[in-house]
C-alpha cells in the first residue's frame, strides 16, 4: 500500500506503507502536499530537536519571502488565535510564553489533580457500566479530559458542552489540504472560542477564582490573545490526543486479547501499558515543521521554505528502535516513543495526559472486567489526528 493519507483503507492501516517508506524511501516528496515525508524514528526525533526547523516561519520571513500564498482573509480569526499560542511560534516568542504557562501549570499542580481526574473517571465509568456500556468515546473517553481541562480552566459548567465541538471544528483545519468548507468551519469556530474565552479573561481579571484562566489573567506579560491561544491550546492538545489513545488503545486491546487478559491479571503494568498503547497506535500520525536552513537528510538536499512531514506513526514502529515494533506488549519498558514530540515544543500537557490514562483504563479494568466489543469500529476520515468514529462495547 503507498501513502495515501486521504484513502479510508490507508487510514485505517498505514503499517505496512510506513514500513516501505523506512526500507526504501526514508527521505521521500510527496507532491499532492509539497512535502518531504520523514519516516524513521531516529531522523524523526533528530529533526524535532533541530532549531534549522520550525513550527512557523514567520519571525524570519513573510510569506512572499517563502515563497507561500498569502492567507485568505476569511482564515484571519484562526491563524489569530493558533499562532498566538505556543505551539505555533519559536523562539523567543514560544521560550517567553512557555516559562510564563508554565508558571501556572507546574508538575505539582499537574500531579494535586490526580485524585479530582480519578473521581471523574470512576463516575463516568460507573455510569457508563449501569447503562450496559454503550459508545465508549463519547461516554468516557471525550467527557473526562474535556471536564478535567474545564475545570483547570475555569469554564462554568452550564458552558462545557460548547467545548468539544469548538476543539473539533478547529481541529479540522490541521489535516492535510483541507477543504473549503472545513476551513470556513475551523475560522468560525476559532473566532467565537476566542470571544468566549477573552470575555470570560476579563471577568476573571476583576473577580478571580482559583483556575488557570485567572492564574494567566494576573500574567501582565501576557496578552489577551496569547491568554486566549494558550487556553485553546491546552483544551485542543489537552483532550484530543487522549480521547484518541482511549479509543485507540482499548479497540488495540481487543484486537490482541493475550494483551488484554495479562492486563486485566495484573493492572500494576498500566503505566507501561499506557505509553505502550501510545506507540502501537500513534493519536498524532503526523506532525509537520518549515525548514529555515537548508537541510541534508540521508543524503538528500532539502531546501529553505519547503516543509517536512515528520511521520510519528512510523516512527514509533521502527524496528531499529522497538523489538518486535508491530506486536502489542503492554509490559514494554524500552520504549523511546514520540508521541508528545521532542524538544522545544515537547507536549506540556504530557503528564496530565498520562494521568487521565492510567485513571481512565484504571476505572474500566476494575469495574468492567467483562468489557467487550460488540461491533468493529470505523476510523474517522482524518489522518493526521487519528481515532474512532465510536467504539460500540457491552460491560457484560
Amino acid at each position: 500500500m503507498r501513502f495515501d493519507p486521504w484513502s479510508q483503507d490507508f487510514v485505517a492501516h498505514p503499517y505496512g506503507a510506513y514500513e516501505e517508506l523506512r526500507r526504501d524511501a526514508p527521505v521521500s516528496w510527496f507532491e499532492p502536499t509539497g512535502q518531504w515525508l520523514i519516516s524513521r524514528h531516529a531522523d524523526v526525533n533528530s529533526l524535532l530537536r533541530d532549531r534549522r526547523l520550525g513550527r512557523s516561519y514567520l519571525h524570519v520571513a513573510t510569506h512572499e519571502e517563502f515563497g507561500r500564498p498569502q492567507e485568505p482573509d476569511f482564515q484571519e480569526p484562526f491563524w489569530r488565535v493558533i499562532r498566538a499560542g505556543m505551539l505555533d511560534v519559536e523562539p523567543p516568542v514560544h521560550t517567553r510564553l512557555r516559562r510564563l504557562v508554565s508558571r501556572a501549570f507546574t508538575p505539582r499542580m499537574v500531579e494535586s489533580l490526580r485524585p479530582r481526574v480519578r473521581a471523574i473517571a470512576e463516575g463516568l465509568v460507573e455510569a457508563y457500566v449501569e447503562k450496559g456500556g454503550g459508545d465508549l468515546i463519547a461516554e468516557v473517553a471525550e467527557p473526562l479530559p474535556v471536564t478535567v481541562i474545564a475545570e483547570m480552566l475555569g469554564v462554568p459548567e452550564s458552558d462545557r458542552h460548547l467545548l468539544r465541538p469548538w476543539s473539533a471544528d478547529i481541529c479540522r483545519m490541521y489535516e492535510l489540504n483541507p477543504p473549503l468548507e472545513s476551513q470556513h468551519i475551523a475560522a468560525r469556530a476559532a473566532a467565537e472560542f476566542a470571544a468566549y474565552l477573552a470575555d470570560l479573561a476579563r471577568v476573571r481579571a476583576v473577580r478571580p477564582g482559583d483556575d488557570l484562566i485567572s492564574a494567566l489573567a494576573a500574567i501582565d506579560e501576557l496578552t489577551e490573545d496569547e491568554l486566549v491561544g494558550t487556553c485553546v491550546l491546552l483544551l485542543n492538545a489537552g483532550h484530543e490526543a487522549t480521547v484518541n489513545v482511549t479509543g485507540n488503545g482499548w479497540w488495540a486491546l481487543f484486537r490482541n486479547p493475550a494483551e488484554l487478559e495479562r492486563l486485566r491479571a495484573d493492572p500494576g503494568l498500566l503505566p507501561t501499558a499506557v505509553e505502550e498503547l501510545m506507540r502501537w497506535d500513534t493519536p498524532l500520525q503526523m506532525f509537520e515543521r518549515w525548514v529555515l536552513e537548508d537541510i541534508e537528510v540521508h543524503g538528500v538536499r532539502i531546501p529553505r521554505g519547503v516543509e517536512v512531514a515528520l511521520l510519528f506513526g512510523s516512527a514509533n514502529r521502527d524496528g531499529t528502535v522497538f523489538s518486535d515494533p508491530d506486536r502489542l506488549d503492554v509490559g514494554r519498558t524500552e520504549n523511546p516513543h514520540i508521541s508528545f514530540g521532542a524538544g522545544i515544543h515537547f507536549c506540556l500537557g504530557a503528564p496530565l495526559a498520562r494521568i487521565e490514562l492510567i485513571e481512565s483504563f484504571g476505572a474500566l479494568l476494575a469495574r468492567a472486567p467483562k468489557l467487550e466489543l460488540v461491533t468493529e469500529p470505523e476510523w474517522k476520515p482524518g489522518y493526521v489526528i487519528r481515532g474512532l468514529e465510536s467504539l460500540d462495547l457491552r460491560t457484560g
